[in-house]
Order: C-alpha cells, then structure tokens, then sequence
C-alpha cells in the first residue's frame, strides 16, 4: 500500500533509503546519508504534499505493514512532475517498483489530470531504466537535474498504464481533476463561489474579462465542487513578447474549502500551461490575496501593468502575481496584457 509520506517515517526512511550506499549512489548525493538527512527529506516530503496536493509516499507491504522505501510524484519548478522510487534492497526486483509506479502513473492521469510525467535516471541506473520502460515511458533526451546528467523519460496519458496492484490513500477518496478545452459553464463557477471571495480575486473591481481556453474542474463523488479557467498569450515584459498562461475564475464550494483544493488545481493547471509551451503563468488578484499565492511559488509583479478594456488601456486594478517556467527574469519598466484580463 501507499501512504502520504509523514515526519514520522523519518527512521523507517533512514534504514530503508537513506542508510544504504546501493540505493543512494543512484539519487542526487550518490551516498549514504545521515539520520538528519532523513528528517530533512521527510519535512521536505511533507511541505510538497501541502503545497501540491500529491507528492513521494511510503511504500508498506499491505501484510506486515513494514516500509519497503518511497516512491511518488515530485513537482520539480523547472521540469514539472517527476516520477521517482527508491527501494530498500530486499525489496529490489519484486516487481514492486513497477506496481507502485503504476499507481502513481493512475493517480497523475486518472485523478489528477495532469498533462505528462516526467522521470529523470542515472544513465548506468540500468534496473530503474527497465522499470520505467515497462511503463511506458519514452526516451526525451537529456538534461541536468540536481546537477547531475540524467536521461530523461516522458509519459503521456495515452500511453499510461491503467491497473494498480497497490492502494493509494492520498486522504483525497472520490475527488478527481478532469480538463476540458474551452471555458467551462459561467452559471457552475458563479453557484459554486456562491458569492464569496476566492482565491482568484474575481469579486474584486469591475472588469470586462476573457473568456478562458482551458478550464479544469474538481468532481467529488459525482458532484462539481471547484473550477478555474486560463488562456495562453503572447504578452510585453519590459518591450519583449512573451507567451504567458493567465489563470482566473478560482472558484471553490463552501463546503470543500479549506482542504487545499485550489492549490493543487493551480499546481496542475500550471503543468498543463507547461506543456502548452508556456513561458510564464501569470494571475490577477485582490492585495489581501497575495499571501494565498506566494507560499506556492508565485511572485508579485511591482511595475505597470497595462490591461484592455472596451474604453481603451487601463492600469490593471488587481496585484499581478507571476510563476516562472522557463527561467526567465521578473519585468522591471512595465507588462502589457495585450488584451482583456482573466
């Protein structure tokens, strides 16, 4: 089975992982590490869950419940979500990585709607290379992660597999994401803000806005229970045209806030603004707002921003707040939106 790694999992993670040079000479230290490394990567663990809604998990034998070591799904700022196991050495060539990963592969498309998953491997790490081949992944060239050469494999949702043997609890039963091209329902967003500030800031001032080209909405038990819409541009940074996804129309029943929703739709809409080439994500909010946003990544933009309004270009009225993708730098003199805010 598979559960959220916690804090406490900080010992079983040291003798399973962290305490073994043959696991560890594949992973970014390339060594055995100490106790305190553990605890470190357990908080580590723990912060992504929060601030994603998915993340690595304690892999347990369903029987004895004993730790077999962590696989899951990591949310890397400049490659998107990753794919990663590692495996006490007992538990090496049972099949089990291959299972667990499947799970998480059904968790990433069938739950969450993420557009792709990415793995990065060791090139001599010829064992996790067979895994993630039986997977399905597919070669996408090289890259440096963790300052390390790796090679880089991608799934995609049609190639993905669609059985696990494991059990997932992710303290999330019957929420799924779904995506959708096109802007949603207007009267589903509106009945499920009921009113209330959300975390996007659309009760704020009056604007004249976009329609959205990609909206991904929450369904619990059936039930539609949050949405939120974007659309990609090519906007002005400081005079040079860049291609941005602006998010809005964050909207979350009453009944289900509080249960880190929003955060994990703005962690996989980013990942669908990602694979659509986007170079920035970009949001319009109320100032109260920004501290929802910063914790998440995003940046607050200091300089003019021009929007579009029927009655010409106005300065927006909202706090622009940005997530980078591409490692591009924060404008310094002013953005254009070039066009209707969302």
């Amino acid at each position: 089975m598979l559960e959220p790694i916690r804090r406490e999992d900080s010992d079983d993670l040291f003798e399973a992982v962290v305490s073994q040079d043959s696991v560890m000479r594949w992973l970014a230290t390339g060594q055995a590490d100490s106790r305190s490394a553990a605890e470190a990567m357990c908080d580590a663990h723990v912060a992504h869950w929060a601030r994603h809604g998915y993340g690595d998990f304690a892999v347990r034998d369903a029987a004895t419940h004993s730790f077999l070591g962590r696989v899951g799904l990591r949310n890397r700022a400049r490659y998107g979500a990753d794919l990663g196991f590692a495996l006490h050495p007992r538990a090496q060539g049972r099949g089990i990585a291959g299972e667990a990963g499947r799970a998480c592969l059904d968790l990433a498309f069938r739950r969450l709607a993420l557009p792709a998953v990415f793995a990065f491997v060791l090139p001599g790490n010829t064992a996790s290379i067979a895994v993630l081949r039986r997977l399905g992944a597919q070669e996408d060239g090289a890259t440096h992660s963790s300052g390390l050469h790796c090679l880089r494999y991608r799934f995609d949702p049609t190639a993905a597999p669609t059985a696990a043997e494991y059990t997932v609890d992710d303290g999330a039963a019957g929420l799924h994401l779904r995506y959708a091209p096109g802007p949603g329902d207007r009267e589903d967003g509106a009945a499920l803000g009921e009113g209330l500030p959300d975390p996007a800031g659309d009760n704020g001032p009056h604007l004249v806005r976009a329609d959205k080209e990609h909206t991904l909405t929450a369904v619990h038990d059936g039930r539609r229970v949050a949405s939120l819409g974007w659309l990609l541009r090519e906007m002005v940074f400081d005079g040079e045209p860049r291609r941005v996804a602006g998010l809005g129309g964050v909207a979350v029943h009453s009944a289900h806030r509080g249960r880190g929703i929003a955060r994990t739709m703005l962690s996989v809409a980013v990942e669908h603004a990602r694979a659509s080439g986007a170079e920035t994500a970009m949001t319009l909010c109320r100032p109260e707002l920004v501290p929802f946003y910063v914790p998440l990544g995003w940046h607050r933009t200091t300089v003019p921003v021009t929007v579009r309004q029927p009655d010409g270009p106005q300065p927006c009225p909202l706090r622009t707040l940005t997530y980078d993708l591409a490692e591009l730098p924060q404008p310094t003199t002013g953005v254009d939106l070039r066009g209707l805010p969302f």
